[in-house]
């Protein structure tokens, strides 16, 4: 059978844009903790030594925004003054205001509508334990990795990618892993050699190991390809909160809305829904109602009810795709205030979702598969 390439990327927390990202959500767990009703949609900016906060924040919590960055910065490692940008001498700016009135009718408590039109999707499938595609669970396994290795030497630094590509059948099975590339800043004083020797056997070898393959068996491994990685972090290149969308889902692998999820409180549909459908995407393949699943949903704004709903089992269900929307409409709240009241969203949460990843991450309340049996049930499965 003819093979198929699928590649997926993703970046550390020390990444610039999941920087900006951690800010961001820092904000809004810093808001949430004094006033779970709060409306947060908050934007970060990051380059050299400096770091812009924007956005709209309605809430009754006292928060020093610019404190919350710079303890942010500092927890994901940028504490080398010598490196261009650190929690100490990092210049930080604020421009907050409150939330559109008009906005705010169509989102509050009574009304309980979406704070914006969109569509949203969420994924699962039975490439990994975890229910995620193998090629973007591997490329965040492997950056959660090397921020183990930043916390454990002062030779690594907290900016790196990874990305690593998947060979399939024509029917969809996975054949092995193709290609793996990771890229991590280092201090000057580790010799590339060494650090190739390094990553090689204390990050991809163990990663891979995990997954039931072995480092021998990959075609393809590049490290640091360029060679020194010395200059890296905001001060190497600008970071901007939502600009990592893909590596924040399914690597691509599913398809994406048009919404990022850092900085904006459950209210905003852009992050609540998306977290609803992998929910159900992954209580769907968890009941065993299809081995791939994608579900979508769009809203309307200030309308509660999502206005279309849509499975698609990519022909690998055991019941049609349109009994399976059925059943979904049966069990679950779609609106944004049953979505909430589900997954328990009004609680500080977010800022562990910039760093370790939305999906595929056990203790999520969007990650428990709860709901399995009662799909299976009502499928007669």
């Amino acid at each position: 059978m003819e093979e198929r390439l699928f590649t997926s990327e993703c970046v550390t927390c020390g990444h610039p844009d999941k920087v900006a990202d951690a800010i961001s959500d820092a904000i809004l767990d810093a808001c949430l903790q004094q006033d779970p009703g709060s409306r947060v949609a908050c934007e970060t900016m990051v380059t050299t030594n400096f770091c812009l906060i924007c956005g709209e924040i309605t809430t009754k919590a006292q928060v020093d925004y610019a404190a919350v960055a710079r303890e942010t910065i500092r927890g994901i490692g940028y504490v080398y003054p010598g490196d261009g940008f650190d929690a100490d001498s990092v210049e930080i700016q604020c421009r907050i205001h409150t939330q559109s009135a008009d906005i705010a009718l169509g989102t509050n408590d009574d009304v309980g509508g979406a704070g914006d039109q969109g569509m949203m999707f969420g994924g699962a499938c039975t490439q990994t334990p975890e229910l995620m595609p193998l090629p973007a669970a591997l490329a965040r396994a492997l950056c959660s990795r090397l921020t183990e290795c930043v916390r454990s030497t002062d030779l690594l630094r907290p900016d790196g990618k990874t990305q690593v590509t998947v060979a399939y059948d024509e029917a969809g099975n996975v054949l092995g892993v193709d290609t793996v590339v990771v890229s991590i800043m280092h201090s000057a004083d580790f010799e590339i050699g060494e650090l190739r020797r390094y990553i090689r056997q204390g990050v991809i070898a163990p990663v891979l190991q995990q997954y039931g393959f072995s480092i021998d068996q990959v075609k393809h491994i590049h490290i640091n390809p360029t060679g020194n990685f010395v200059i890296g972090g905001p001060n190497g290149d600008t970071g901007l909160t939502g600009r990592k969308i893909i590596v924040d889902t399914y690597g691509g692998f599913f398809s994406h809305g048009g919404g990022a999820f850092s900085g904006k409180d459950p209210t905003k549909v852009d992050r609540s829904a998306a977290y609803m459908a992998r929910y159900m995407a992954k209580n769907l393949v968890a009941a065993g109602l299809a081995s791939r699943v994608q579900v979508q949903l769009a809203y309307a704004i200030g309308v509660a009810e999502p206005v279309s709903l849509r499975v698609d089992s990519f022909g690998t269900g055991v019941v049609s795709d349109g009994r399976m929307t059925e059943i979904l409409r049966q069990c679950c709240d779609m609106t944004p205030a049953g979505i909430i009241r589900k997954l328990d969203l009004r609680r500080p949460i977010y800022a562990d979702t910039a760093s370790r990843g939305h999906f595929g991450v056990e203790g999520r309340p969007w990650e428990r598969t709860d709901l399995a049996p009662r799909l299976k049930e009502l499928a007669g499965v």
